[in-house]
């Protein structure tokens, strides 16, 4: 299998030459067909293949920023519904292309058809390339070393994807180091879960040496060095690290960013918004908006505005508490517009208002990042920037997902920065949104066992 991981990535391009060669053919025949000779000045040869490569190029943007083609990584139905989101997206801007064209609104009926064809080669590109991608590349037998029974939560989440990673056996990071290193020789790939950072090391320059696959959970300042900057003094490399939060040009254009955002998107959001505060107020009558504090950049408290989800006093006792996905506190409107995420759009006025940003770390409550501090005192780190409508842990994470898992993944966010990131973010919500999953998925495996390595099956 190791020799064949080198073919990976020429195994992709091949599908993916597949997938947007199918879906321009199907794109031309419907151009040719209904509306090449139905605008005002029919295009000759060159401008029709302009056309048709305009479309090769949208469809191909649109599905790298969804990821839609990393079939490996993504399940089979998460691959297809990115896909489908894509050529939605695709196909409307294809239309009104065609109607800027035809200088009038053409028939939407062939578009329509358009759609119904491209689902038909998504169901059997995405078929077909799961099935020689399992083939070709089955899951990995692995070994996983671990610290403490929090690990078992990761080997919980790993056992959902089967379809990549079978955990064979795991060991406990107190064994003797000759012990462990025996054990990873026998496996593809090993997980490493809070060890202490000698032990780490060691794992990780072994495994390197040999070509073995290692997962590591990253610790906090892992995550720091991810974003730090390279500097060479003379002949000796010097990695910089700094929590200045974002360079001027970034903040500038993040800025510019949400406020054309914002107001395109309160108007034409204003129906959904309308119909989302008639049910609230319908069912028991109480206030549709919800205020409360929160913290955005610098520690700034603001009173973020929502959609109200929740019983009337919800919190009357005082005791500020997160909700849980099957709060009882929840009324059923509210269940129902939390899994959409239609109670944060009220956040589109923070946002022209300036209290918060379209991606960033989610704003927390004061009282519960005073709590968090106590036990993860660089919870603070995460107000270098605006907090956000959406961002990287919303998209990744659950509503059960850990504080801890949270930070790290907003401080991942913060170091990574890029426009492209938030933009590819945005597309994300939009398909949680769209399809929203399950935020409680478990399954359950036998727990870990003591110093001695035991079997999972």
């Amino acid at each position: 299998m190791r020799n064949r991981e080198q073919y990976k990535r020429m195994v992709q391009w091949i599908f993916t030459l597949i997938n947007v060669s199918l879906l321009a053919l199907a794109f031309a025949a419907v151009w040719y067909i209904f509306y090449s000779d139905e605008i005002v000045l029919p295009y000759y040869r060159k401008g029709n293949w302009m056309v048709i490569g305009v479309y090769i190029v949208i469809t191909a943007i649109v599905n790298k920023i969804y990821g839609s083609y990393n079939v490996g990584y993504l399940k089979e139905n998460d691959a297809f519904y990115s896909q489908l989101i894509s050529l939605a997206g695709v196909n409307i801007i294809a239309y009104c292309q065609i109607s800027l064209i035809g200088r009038d609104f053409m028939k939407v009926a062939p578009i329509i058809l358009l759609t119904l064809i491209d689902i038909v080669i998504l169901l059997l590109w995405t078929k077909l390339y799961s099935k020689v991608y399992r083939s070709l590349y089955p899951p990995r037998k692995m070994i996983i070393v671990y610290g403490s029974r929090m690990a078992s939560t990761l080997v919980v989440k790993m056992c959902m994807r089967t379809d990549k990673y079978i955990i064979a056996e795991s060991i406990k990071s107190d064994a003797d180091l000759s012990v462990i290193e025996s054990k990873i020789t026998g496996y593809e790939g090993v997980i490493v879960c809070d060890v202490d950072d000698k032990l780490r090391n060691d794992i990780l320059k072994y495994c390197f040496d040999r070509s073995i696959r290692v997962y590591l959970t990253p610790k906090i300042s892992d995550i720091i060095i991810r974003g730090a900057q390279d500097i060479n003094l003379f002949d000796s490399p010097l990695l910089l690290c700094k929590n200045y939060g974002l360079p001027f040009e970034s903040r500038l254009f993040k800025r510019m960013m949400d406020i054309v955002f914002s107001i395109i998107m309160i108007p034409v959001l204003s129906p959904v918004m309308a119909v989302t505060a008639l049910a609230i107020k319908l069912y028991d009558g109480g206030p549709v908006i919800y205020r409360q504090e929160r913290l955005t950049i610098n520690g700034r408290v603001f009173n973020v505005l929502k959609f109200r989800s929740m019983i009337c006093d919800a919190e009357k006792d005082g005791v500020a508490r997160l909700a849980a996905d099957s709060d009882s506190r929840i009324t059923p409107v509210g269940a129902f517009i939390r899994k959409c995420r239609l109670d944060e759009l009220p956040q589109l006025f923070n946002i022209l208002r300036g209290d918060m940003s379209l991606v960033g770390p989610r704003p927390e409550r004061p009282e519960l990042a005073g709590e968090y501090e106590k036990t993860m005192a660089e919870f603070s780190f995460r107000l270098t920037v605006k907090a956000g409508l959406t961002g990287y842990a919303q998209v990744m994470g659950k509503y059960d997902t850990t504080p801890y898992d949270k930070l790290k993944m907003d401080l991942m966010y913060i170091e990574k920065y890029s426009l492209i990131n938030d933009i590819k973010i945005l597309f994300m919500t939009l398909k949680i949104m769209i399809f929203p999953g399950k935020t409680n998925e478990k399954e359950s495996i036998e727990s870990f066992g003591g110093a001695n390595s035991s079997k999972h099956r």
